[in-house]
């Protein structure tokens, strides 16, 4: 029903309609391959890092702002709105994960315009696991040294839009995994679709599909042992190196689709509410809903709600269940001026551990 209704919508240039309507088409073929929401599958998939989400105005409302995501937060969301920035926008966040562990999620983004109606985003991402202790066999209270894994993440991805109403974008992310003597690594696509209407663009809706890619698996030094030549030549006692195959994990592959619609009340201000559904491949499917209350802009609150369906046991649950909070600072560099200072903080509830906090800084040019 998605597919047709944007299939529906007019334009005045042929090659644009087959760029647009092969995007979809491939989005929703992809997606419909996805063997969804099937509990049976879950904790399978690997590279979980791909479903952390370290930016604060999404996070805000669950990461299910699949439809009004803009900008270089666009890049974790829904590749489609990096289009819809203004010229360049710049971004830093740190991502406190699951408070008491000592894990952190940090990131940069880029995002700048290529021509009128185009952007070219880049996004790094670093998994901080803090120091763990090294514990051996023979000494399982620790040797006294530490190590911290390495886990990398770099997007790259374009966006388009056509005529203000459809927006079309992909990405490529570069995921690595690492400690000193093993490693993985692997690449992530992701495609997405925007579509917006209404006198002030109120009506939005939105389609993502993330984290496609082939099977990552883990090799190195550190899964070889030496054991002794079962059958020595000669009698003479020598070792020989075995090396261990780990087996392949497949990546966490979603579907987003999501419908936002914004209420204007005095000039500026509106308030936006958002619903969405999320198709996982490896774990519950979830769908959730949103209120956002915009000021002017300039500040900004919102909060959702998230559920996963067909969950009746606690620990059954996908990590990200329940509500999330946050709200938006936004400050021009000078008065009427175009350029302005963003701080976006979020607040997520978790199962288990006591919640994550994600805090943002933006520059927009």
């Amino acid at each position: 029903m998605i597919l047709s209704f944007i299939l529906r919508i007019k334009s005045n240039t042929f090659a644009m309609q087959v760029k647009i309507y092969l995007v979809v088409f491939i989005i929703t073929a992809i997606g419909s391959g996805i063997r969804a929401g099937n509990p049976d599958r879950q904790g399978q998939a690997g590279a979980a890092e791909l479903l952390m989400n370290p930016w604060g105005q999404s996070a805000g409302v669950h990461s299910m702002s699949t439809s009004s995501v803009r900008g270089i937060e666009s890049m974790r969301i829904n590749i489609a709105g990096l289009s819809r920035i203004q010229k360049l926008e710049i971004g830093i966040s740190n991502n406190r994960l699951f408070s008491g562990t000592g894990m952190n999620l940090n990131s940069l983004g880029l995002g700048f315009k290529m021509g009128n109606s185009g952007a070219l985003g880049i996004e790094i991402a670093s998994l901080d696991f803090g120091q763990i202790p090294v514990t051996t066999v023979n000494q399982p209270g620790g040797t006294g040294g530490f190590f911290s894994p390495s886990f990398f993440q770099l997007g790259l991805g374009y966006s388009y839009t056509y005529a203000n109403k459809i927006s079309v974008g992909m990405l490529m992310r570069l995921v690595s995994e690492s400690i000193q003597d093993v490693s993985a690594s692997g690449i992530a696509l992701d495609a997405g679709v925007q579509y917006v209407s209404g006198s002030k663009d109120n009506f939005k809706l939105g389609i993502a599909l993330r984290n496609i890619g082939s099977p990552m698996a883990f090799g190195g030094e550190g899964l070889s042992v030496k054991r002794e030549n079962p059958d020595p030549a000669g009698g003479v006692l020598y070792e020989l190196t075995y090396d261990a195959r780990a087996a392949s994990f497949e990546l966490p592959s979603m579907l987003n689709m999501g419908v936002s619609y914004d209420y204007y009340v005095g000039g500026e201000n509106y308030l936006r509410t958002l619903v969405n559904f999320t198709s996982n491949a490896f774990s519950r499917d979830q769908i959730g809903a949103g209120l956002e209350f915009s000021f002017q802009n300039m500040v900004v609150f919102r909060a959702a709600y998230k559920y996963d369906l067909g969950s009746s046991v606690v620990d059954s649950r996908n990590i990200y269940t329940g509500f999330s909070a946050g709200g938006s600072i936004e400050v021009p560099f000078k008065k009427g001026g175009a350029n302005n200072l963003g701080v976006d903080y979020a607040y997520r509830t978790t199962n288990p551990f006591k919640g994550t906090h994600n805090l943002t800084l933006r520059f927009s040019f």
